[in-house]
C-alpha cells in the first residue's frame, strides 16, 4: 500500500502535471452547476456541456423547469443517459428549492444530499466549486487513481476513498487535488490504456508496476 509520504509525492506530481485543473462542467451559478452535475452521472462532461449550452438558455431558474411538461424536459436532455430519471429529479429538486430554500441552492453538503438525484459526489462538487468550501468529490476517475496507486484497497467504497484522501491531504488543497486527480485519471491514467510507461508515478504505483511487468 502507498505510504503517506508517497502520497505527498503524488500530490506534488498531480500539481506539476495539471496546475490548471478545474471543473469542466460549464456553468454560471450554483443552480446550473447542480443541474449539470446531476446530468453528468454515468455521462461525459463533454456531452453534458453540449446539452446544457441550449438547456441553460431555455431554463434560467427552478421555476422554469417546472413550467414545462416532463416530456418536454426529457426531450431537451434526451441525448444524455438516464434522461427520464434525470428529468424527473431536476423537476423534483427545483420544486424543493422553491418550497424550502427560496429558490437558492444551499451551501451545505448534507442538505444537498437530501435532494432528489443528488448523492455525496454531486453535493461535494457543488459546495466546493460554487461556494469555495473544501471538499473531496470522488468520481470514477478519483476512485480509479486512488486504487491503482495503492492509496486504497480495491474493495474500498467511494466514501472510504474520500475519507482517506481527506486525511492525507491538507484541507486547503482538497478542491484543487480533486480536480488534479480527475485530470490525471481522465487524460493520463485512463481506464483503458493508461500511460504507464511515461508516468512519473510509476515507481510508486502498484497497478503500474504490475502492468509493466506484464509487458516486459
Amino acid at each position: 500500500m502507498l505510504t503517506k509520504k508517497q502520497w505527498e509525492i503524488c500530490l506534488e506530481e498531480f500539481g506539476r502535471m495539471f496546475p490548471d485543473a478545474h471543473c469542466e462542467l460549464v456553468h454560471d451559478n450554483a443552480f446550473e452547476l447542480l443541474v449539470a452535475t446531476l446530468l453528468s452521472a454515468q455521462c461525459t462532461d463533454v456531452l453534458v456541456n453540449r446539452v446544457t449550452a441550449d438547456l441553460f438558455k431555455k431554463y434560467k431558474k427552478p421555476e422554469d423547469y417546472l413550467a414545462v411538461d416532463i416530456e418536454e424536459l426529457q426531450n431537451d436532455i434526451r441525448s444524455i443517459g438516464l434522461y427520464r430519471n434525470k428529468a424527473k429529479n431536476i423537476q423534483a429538486l427545483s420544486a424543493l428549492l422553491i418550497e424550502k430554500f427560496d429558490g437558492e441552492v444551499p451551501a451545505d453538503r448534507d442538505t444537498l444530499t437530501t435532494f432528489p438525484g443528488v448523492g455525496r459526489k454531486t453535493a461535494n462538487v457543488v459546495v466546493s466549486n460554487a461556494f469555495g468550501i473544501p471538499a473531496m468529490a470522488v468520481d470514477t476517475h478519483v476512485e480509479r487513481v486512488a486504487k491503482r496507486l495503492g492509496m486504497n484497497r480495491w474493495k474500498d467504497t467511494p466514501l472510504m476513498v474520500e475519507e482517506k484522501i481527506m486525511r492525507w491531504t491538507p484541507m486547503e488543497k482538497w478542491t484543487d487535488t480533486h480536480h488534479q486527480i480527475i485530470f490525471f485519471g481522465r487524460y493520463h491514467c485512463k481506464a483503458q490504456n493508461p500511460a504507464c510507461p511515461e508516468c512519473p508515478l510509476l515507481p510508486l504505483c502498484r497497478e503500474g508496476k504490475k502492468r509493466m511487468k506484464g509487458i516486459a
